[in-house]
C-alpha cells in the first residue's frame, strides 16, 4: 500500500519516481555528499521547481498547483522512496507552515519565493531559543536554532520567535542578510545538510510578521509530512527485502523459502501498511479541528516515523553482510530514517502526549458521505424506525448478548434485507459499499436499536449463497437471520490445526449421501449450534487441496458426539466434536465433492475479516483506568496507552482506507490479512502493558478494573481465524510472492 489512494494521487508519485530516474540516480547522488553537507543544490533543483513537485500543495493563487496536504504527502513518500537527495522535505514544510498564516502580504511573499523555487526549512518553537525585542515598529530578534535540517541549503526560514509575555512571533528569515549566520554541522542524513541558524539584532518590521500560525499546528504538519518521507523508505524496505529473498540462494534455494525470513518480511509488509495508513490519516487530518489532528499526528509519529530506522535496520540484517557495506545503499536510507525519527522528538514524549489526548477522546474515523444516495437513505431510516418501535422479546440462540436476541425487532430488521444487507435478495439487498455505510450511519443514528448479529454465522451462510441448492438456502438462511437457528464451525482437527489441508476427517460415498467419521477441536459454540458447517477428505488419493467436501451437518444428528474443552480460565466456550458413522444426505453437500477447499478459504477470509474488525471493541479498559487515577502508574500507564491507541488508530486508518478504496470501486485488498496480524500483535501488547503497568493487581484472579480474566481470555482471539503464524504464511507467499518450499 501506498499513502497514495486515488488514481491520481498514485500519478503523481510515480512522476516523483520517474524524475528522479531520470535526474536523480542515487550513483550520482553518492558523488555529491560533500556538496550535499555544504549546502549545494541539487544541478536539478530547478528542474524540479519547474515540475512544481515542491509546491504541489500551494494554491494556484500564489502560483503553486493547487493540491492538498495528501498531495505533498505522496510526493514525500515518493522521494523518500527513491532516496531523493536536497532540502524537498523542508521546502515542502514551510509551504504547508506558511499557508496556516492570516492572509498578509507578508505571507503572499513568502508563499510567492517559495513558489519560485527558493529552497527553504522551518525552525519550530522548540527547537530554538530566539527572543524577539520590541523595538520602533519591529522587532530585533536574537538567539540561535540548532540542528536545522536544509539550513545551510535554504534561503530563507520560517522561525517563530518568543516576544513579550510568550507571544509568538513567526517572521520568514532571509539567510543571507549579514545578521544571519549559518553554519554547518555533519549530519546523520547524508543526503540532506544540516546547520545551526545564529540571529543576531535580525530586524523585522510589524508588516513582515505572520500572524494567524499556530505553533502546535506547525509541529503536526511538519510530523504528518516527515511521516510520508518515513512511510516512502518502509516500502523500499519491503520491496529492496522481497526481492533480495526471492534471488538470493543459500544451502541451494532461495532463502526466501525459509520460514523465519517469510515472517520477518511478512512482518516488515504489516508494519509498513500501517506506518502508510498512519500517515495518509495524519495528513487528511490538517483540515480537522485542532483535537483531531493531534491525534493523527501523534499516531504518525508513533507508527510511521519512530519505527522506520529499526525497520531499515531488520531489512539489513536480512541482507546479512552485505547491507552493511558502504557500497550497499541501504546504509543512506537507514541514516535517513534515523535522522527523520530524531528531528521530531523523543518517542516517548510522544507517547505521552497521545496518551493524554485519548484518555479524553478518540480519533474520528468517521467517513463523511454527505448526501449521497438520499433516497436510499429516507428508506433506510424508515425501516429502522419502523423497528425501533418494537421490542425483542426472546434469548439468542448463540449467546447472551443484546445482538443475538430474537423477537419482532429482529423478525422486522431481517426481512428487510438489513441483517446482512450486502448479500442478494431476498437474503439481502445488494447493498453497494456506499449504501453499507449509509445503513451502518443509520443505526448508530438509533443508538437505542440493537443491529443484529449472526454471529459465527456471517462466516459460514456465504458459502451457502454460492453453493447450495434453493431449497437449502430457504430452509436455513431465513430462520438463521431471525436469530432462530445457531452456527458453528467444523474445520480445525487435533492432528491439522491451523493446516486445515492436513485434515483426516473422511467422508465416504454411500447410497444416497456420505459416511463421516472423525474428530473435530477448538469448536466454538458446537454445545449450542443447531448446524455445522464440516470439512472432511472425499478423495483421500488427491492433493492435500483437492479432495475435501464442505458439508452441513444438523448438530442434532446420531453419531455427533460434542464434548466441552475447558479453558485455563475455568469456563467451556470450545469443544471437542466425534463424528462417528454419521450419515450426511447429498443435499447437504456444497458443491463438488471435492472442490471444499476453495468454500473454506472464502469462509476463512470472513472469518478473518470480523477478528480483525475486534479493534472497535477497546481491550485497553484496565489500562484507561489506571491512567485517569493518582499514583505513581500514571506515568507510565499514559505512556503505555498513547503507544497502544497509535496502534489501534492506525488499524482502524487502514479500514478506512480500504472502505474509502471499495467506495471508489477498487477491489478488495490485502487488508483482511494485514489487519488480523496487526490486531494479534495489538492484543499481546495492550494485556502486556496492561500486566506490567497494574502491578500487584495481577495476583488477583478477579480485580477492579479487570486485569487477569480478559488476559487469560485471550488466546481465543490469537488462535482464532489462523495462528499468527499462518497468516504471516499467507501475506509471504500470497502477497509478497516469496517462494514456497
Amino acid at each position: 500500500m501506498s499513502v497514495a489512494l486515488t488514481v491520481e494521487q498514485r500519478a503523481l508519485g510515480e512522476s516523483l519516481r520517474r524524475f528522479a530516474a531520470r535526474h536523480a540516480p542515487i550513483a550520482d547522488t553518492r558523488k555529491a555528499f560533500d556538496a550535499l553537507a555544504a549546502g549545494d543544490l541539487p544541478i536539478w533543483w530547478e528542474e524540479l521547481v519547474v515540475n512544481g513537485f515542491h509546491a504541489i500543495h500551494l494554491p494556484e493563487s500564489c502560483g503553486g498547483q493547487g493540491g492538498d496536504l495528501l498531495d505533498a504527502a505522496c510526493v514525500l513518500e515518493a522521494a523518500g522512496k527513491v532516496c531523493l537527495p536536497g532540502p524537498l522535505l523542508a521546502t515542502i514544510t514551510a509551504g504547508a507552515v506558511g499557508l496556516l498564516a492570516d492572509a498578509t502580504p507578508a505571507r503572499d511573499g513568502l508563499l510567492g519565493e517559495l513558489v519560485g523555487g527558493a529552497p527553504a526549512t522551518v525552525v519550530l518553537p522548540q527547537h530554538a531559543k530566539l527572543i524577539a525585542r520590541r523595538v520602533d515598529d519591529g522587532w530585533l530578534v536574537d538567539g540561535v536554532a540548532e540542528l536545522i535540517s536544509g539550513a545551510c541549503s535554504a534561503r530563507l526560514a520560517l522561525v517563530c520567535a518568543e516576544g513579550s509575555g510568550g507571544a509568538a512571533i513567526w517572521l520568514a528569515v532571509d539567510l543571507a542578510r549579514p545578521e544571519v549566520t549559518v553554519a554547518p554541522i555533519a549530519g546523520t542524513d547524508l543526503l540532506t545538510d544540516l546547520g545551526s541558524i545564529t540571529l543576531t539584532g535580525y530586524r523585522v518590521t510589524a508588516a513582515e510578521v505572520l500572524t494567524g500560525i499556530d505553533a502546535g499546528r506547525a509541529e503536526w504538519l511538519a510530523v504528518g509530512l516527515a511521516a510520508a518521507v518515513s512511510a516512502g523508505i518502509a516500502t523500499w524496505c519491503v520491496e529492496a527485502a522481497t526481492e533480495h529473498l526471492r534471488t538470493r540462494e543459500q544451502f541451494g534455494k532461495p532463502i526466501g523459502t525459509f520460514q523465519a525470513l517469510q515472517h520477518r518480511a511478512a512482518m516488515l509488509l504489516v508494519n509498513s501498511e500501517l506506518a502508510s495508513a498512519a500517515t495518509w490519516d495524519a495528513a487528511r487530518a490538517a483540515v480537522d479541528t485542532a483535537e483531531q489532528h493531534q491525534l493523527a499526528a501523534a499516531t504518525a509519529a508513533l507508527m510511521a516515523i519512530t519505527p522506520c530506522p529499526d525497520a531499515v535496520l531488520d531489512t539489513l540484517t536480512m541482507f546479512g553482510a552485505i547491507g552493511f557495506t558502504w557500497e550497499h545503499d541501504l546504509h543512506l536510507y537507514w541514516r535517513r530514517a534515523t535522522s527523520v525519527a530524531a528531528s521530531i522528538g523523543a518517542a516517548p514524549g510522544w507517547a505521552r502526549r497521545l496518551g493524554e489526548l485519548t484518555t479524553a477522546q478518540q480519533r474520528d474515523f468517521h467517513v463523511d458521505l454527505g448526501g449521497a444516495d438520499a433516497e436510499f437513505r429516507a428508506d433506510i431510516a424508515a425501516v429502522l424506525d419502523a423497528a425501533n418501535a418494537l421490542r425483542n422479546d426472546g434469548p439468542g440462540r448463540q449467546g447472551d448478548y443484546p445482538h443475538f436476541e430474537t423477537g419482532p425487532q429482529r423478525t422486522a430488521i431481517a426481512l428487510a434485507g438489513l441483517v446482512a444487507p450486502h448479500w442478494p435478495s431476498p437474503w439481502g439487498i445488494d447493498a453497494t459499499p456506499l449504501q453499507q455505510l449509509i445503513i451502518a450511519e443509520e443505526f448508530a443514528n438509533r443508538p437505542d436499536l440493537i443491529r443484529p448479529s449472526l454471529g459465527i454465522a456471517e462466516w459460514i451462510l456465504p458459502s451457502l449463497l454460492r453453493a447450495a441448492s434453493e431449497e437449502l438456502q430457504q430452509r436455513l438462511i431465513p430462520p438463521t437471520q431471525c436469530g432462530e437457528l445457531a452456527w458453528c464451525q467444523l474445520f480445525s482437527e487435533p492432528g491439522a490445526g491451523s493446516d486445515l489441508a492436513s485434515l483426516t476427517t473422511r467422508a465416504v460415498k454411500v447410497d444416497g449421501g456420505w459416511r463421516v467419521n472423525g474428530h473435530k477441536i477448538w469448536t466454538s459454540c458446537a454445545q449450542r449450534a443447531d448446524y455445522g458447517a464440516l470439512l472432511a477428505r472425499t478423495d483421500p488419493a488427491a492433493p492435500r487441496h483437492r479432495g475435501i467436501g464442505y458439508f452441513i451437518v444438523d448438530m442434532s444428528w446420531e453419531g455427533i458426539e460434542v464434548q466441552p474443552i475447558v479453558q485455563v480460565t475455568g469456563d467451556a466456550d470450545f469443544n471437542e466434536v466425534f463424528l462417528t458413522d454419521v450419515f450426511v444426505p447429498d443435499e447437504m453437500l456444497l458443491g463438488e465433492p471435492t472442490a471444499g477447499w476453495q468454500l473454506a478459504v472464502a469462509t476463512m477470509a470472513e472469518e478473518r475479516s470480523a477478528i480483525s474488525g475486534y479493534v472497535e471493541q477497546d481491550r485497553a479498559l484496565a489500562l484507561r483506568r489506571i491512567a485517569a487515577a493518582p499514583g505513581r502508574q500514571r506515568d507510565d500507564a499514559m505512556r503505555a496507552l498513547g503507544e497502544l491507541d497509535a496502534y489501534s488508530n492506525a488499524i482502524k486508518a487502514l479500514g478506512v482506507r480500504e472502505t474509502i478504496r471499495l467506495l471508489d470501486g477498487q477491489g478488495n485488498g490485502a487488508a483482511s490479512s494485514i489487519a488480523k496480524v496487526a490486531m494479534n500483535v495489538l492484543l499481546r501488547r495492550t494485556f502486556q502493558a496492561t500486566l506490567a503497568t497494574a502491578g500487584r493487581l495481577g495476583m488477583a484472579a478477579e480485580s477492579d478494573p479487570a486485569v487477569v480474566e480478559p488476559y487469560l481470555l485471550s488466546p481465543a482471539e490469537l488462535i482464532g481465524g489462523g495462528t499468527n503464524e499462518i497468516q504471516l504464511n499467507v501475506i509471504a507467499q500470497m502477497i509478497l510472492g516469496l517462494p514456497r518450499k
